[in-house]
């Protein structure tokens, strides 16, 4: 995963650790998420979101592998394995960064 940059890994890291605070600060200040057809826009917001979702569900993560689709996007696909309906699904998470941070992500 050494192709991708650094904000990506950190937000991958304290996603895994459950660290809201420093999932939302690996965001621009109005950056966004795109998640199950809401968009979260801020970090309070994105913060809010992570929460209400490891609230929700007890789920593992999985990073299959990650690429670089464009100047400033980064494809990383995930494998989630739960106790949300259908119990796995594989997801691609399309992170869009600039400055250093994350401008946005789209879950898919």
């Amino acid at each position: 995963m050494s192709a991708i940059p650094d904000v990506i890994t950190r937000y991958l890291q304290a996603a895994d650790e459950k660290d809201f605070e420093a999932l939302a600060a690996c965001f621009a200040e109005h950056g966004s998420v795109v998640d199950e057809g809401e968009t979260h826009v801020g970090r309070d917001a994105i913060r809010r979101w992570r929460e209400g979702t490891v609230a929700q569900w007890t789920y593992t993560t999985t990073v299959r592998g990650a690429e670089q689709v464009a100047d400033d996007r980064y494809d990383v696909a995930i494998h989630l394995e739960g106790n949300f309906p259908g119990g796995e699904v594989d997801l691609t998470q399309t992170f869009v960064v600039g400055g250093g941070l994350i401008r946005r992500l789209v879950i898919q």
